[in-house]
């Protein structure tokens, strides 16, 4: 059998329309899938991309881009995008490039970030994703950990890659701009390139994509992606999702995360479906949702973040009558919203949770439509064998108790799974314990069923979709001269599920103040990306340890929670970033 022939399975299942027909189709090709060898060589751009989808629907179009600020589109069709992905892999080959070489990408949304994932893929060059909100001390850690060979960069984020590469005395073989820069090969020399090239033999077990995620002890872990995991994979979520070859698929999610590769790349492509890019600077939501009319998405993905500033939004004169599905994951999505989207789109919002490390895990499927549970993340993916365990590492058989969510191993290793922590084998210890991969995250099942997420089970902050670890943030707050110590933790908020808050304890001739306070912010701007600066800075004496003298976050947590269920007073030396005019952004 084929690979293809898994991909047009995928296809015909999700066109079915009786759900139980639907979810017995699943189980059962999954059942299959989940216990079948792998080729030894797989290249799905080769494979799947061109042999299958150009072959059949290579005039049908693969991706439409818009920018929201901005009028008119662009498209292009499965063979034009396939062209414009072969030209780009060309070009980095003229350079010497070679299969196993990485490539950064420090891209917005933009086609040739389609272009230039396809060339990585179909190349065997291993996609390193660069979030573009990167600081010189985020990039400066990976290039000491993963040192480029190629860099994709838009011609914004240049200057901040030529000082990196100049510090560290990194030798790229070729950094290609959007744009112009001297020193730089334009991406638009590709255009000059053959539109065919030869796909590399890549072996099923590869690596083809390290992602740089949050820990809860240290700098960022590389999570590894293989030839197989992602692009066989994420058959997991175009099933989950319901994605069809005549669906207009739509992904709010920037490039340098892992869901933009769940949701804008390999899901909709694996089934011949229509991808739509859109790009903005700041997300404005009457604007962003004119965009999602015209373009004519059927299904749209977003985080509740998002959904809560939609819902917001007059609708009057946008016609969302094409939508039929809506598809939130990242942070658990208030009943309410879900109430109001389907009020005024006929679409309930189907929650699903998923990992950087893995394809959709756990979601609410197109054949639980009527029976979703607000608040509920739905029913684990058949492609993976997901439990509870308690703190003894033994699975929980009861009901309604919080447990440690982990995908058993004994059965079978899920496709969708990450092979490694590269470089970490400390790390691996700790996430894979006898038959458990450990997500990190807890969550209960209800008598019916029903998944509910809990809390993260370390200490990384989930806010606004995105992961951070406290250790960044406290080590970035450590560097100011006033600083002794300092415990970083995610406290509840409405809007973004959880806040980056900072409790400092000062070193000795130095005293709580507005002054210091806005120092400490000013400093952390001036070191971490945005989203992980702390927005609450509180000053205090001491934080809670235990007997070896690690922070009991968890505490402090808990105190944040109690406190905010009885009214949320300030405290005496608490600050918040948004009561500083002084400062240029307050989101």
């Amino acid at each position: 059998m084929g690979m293809e022939t898994l991909y047009k399975e995928v296809m015909d299942l999700n066109l079915m329309d009786d759900n139980d027909q639907k979810e017995a189709a699943a189980k059962a090709f999954f059942e299959k899938l989940n216990h079948s060898k792998l080729p030894e060589y797989f290249n799905w751009a080769d494979e799947i991309f061109e042999k299958l989808h150009v072959k059949e629907r290579g005039d049908q179009t693969a991706l439409i881009w818009a920018d929201i600020a901005k009028p008119g589109k662009l498209s292009y069709t499965y063979k034009e995008l396939a062209a414009k992905g072969n030209q780009c892999l060309n070009l980095l080959r003229k350079s010497g490039v070679e299969k196993g070489d990485n490539m950064y990408m420090m891209t917005p949304i933009v086609p040739e970030t389609w272009f230039s994932t396809y060339a990585c893929i179909k190349g065997g060059v291993i996609n390193v994703p660069t979030a573009t909100s990167m600081t010189m001390r985020e990039l400066k850690f990976r290039f000491e950990s993963y040192a480029p060979d190629v860099i994709v960069a838009d011609e914004s984020f240049t200057e901040l890659m030529d000082e990196a590469i100049e510090l560290l005395g990194v030798k790229p073989k070729i950094k290609v701009v959007l744009g112009k820069k001297d020193g730089w090969i334009s991406f638009s020399d590709s255009e000059k390139m053959p539109a065919t090239a030869e796909p590399a033999k890549t072996r099923s077990n590869d690596l083809l994509i390290c992602f740089f995620t949050s820990g809860t002890t240290g700098m960022p872990k590389k999570v590894g992606h293989t030839a197989t995991s992602y692009p066989l994979g994420h058959l997991s979520t175009a099933v989950m999702i319901g994605i069809r070859p005549n669906d207009v698929h739509h992904n709010l999610s920037a490039p340098g995360w892992a869901k933009w590769h769940w949701s804008s790349f390999f899901a909709p492509l694996n089934v011949g479906a229509t991808v739509v890019g859109l790009n903005f600077a700041a997300l404005d939501g009457e604007r962003y949702l004119k965009a999602v009319e015209e373009c004519g998405v059927t299904i749209f993905c977003a985080p509740a973040t998002a959904w809560r500033m939609f819902i917001n939004v007059d609708t009057t004169n946008i016609d969302l009558s094409k939508l039929r599905q809506s598809i939130s994951a990242g942070e658990p999505v208030n009943p309410d919203l879900i109430k109001q989207w389907k009020k005024r789109t006929n679409t309930e919002i189907r929650d699903f949770y998923g990992q950087t490390e893995s394809t959709a895990m756990v979601g609410n499927p197109p054949w639980r439509t009527g029976k979703i549970r607000s608040g509920s993340f739905g029913y684990p993916s058949f492609m993976y064998d997901v439990t509870l365990a308690d703190d003894e590492g033994k699975e929980l058989t009861v009901r309604n108790e919080p447990g440690h969510m982990v995908v058993r191993l004994n059965r079978w290793r899920p496709i969708g799974l990450f092979t490694e922590y590269i470089g970490s084998p400390e790390k691996m210890a700790s996430a894979f314990v006898g038959d458990f991969y450990y997500t990190g995250d807890k969550a209960l099942i209800d008598d019916d069923g029903y998944w509910w997420f809990v809390s993260r089970s370390d200490d990384v902050i989930k806010s606004s979709d995105f992961r951070i670890g406290p250790f960044e943030v406290e080590s970035a707050l450590a560097e100011h001269e006033a600083v002794n110590e300092s415990a970083v933790v995610g406290v509840p908020d409405p809007e973004r599920h959880q806040l980056v808050k900072a409790y400092v304890i000062l070193n000795k001739g130095f005293q709580p103040s507005r002054e210091l306070a806005l120092d400490l912010f000013q400093q952390t701007i001036g070191i971490l990306a945005k989203f992980k600066i702390p927005r609450i800075i509180e000053f205090v004496t001491e934080v809670p340890k235990t007997i070896s003298g690690k922070i009991r976050r968890i505490e402090l947590r808990e105190n944040e929670v109690a406190r905010k269920e009885k009214g949320g007073a300030a405290q005496a030396n608490e600050f918040f970033y948004w009561d500083f005019p002084e400062l240029k952004s307050k989101k």
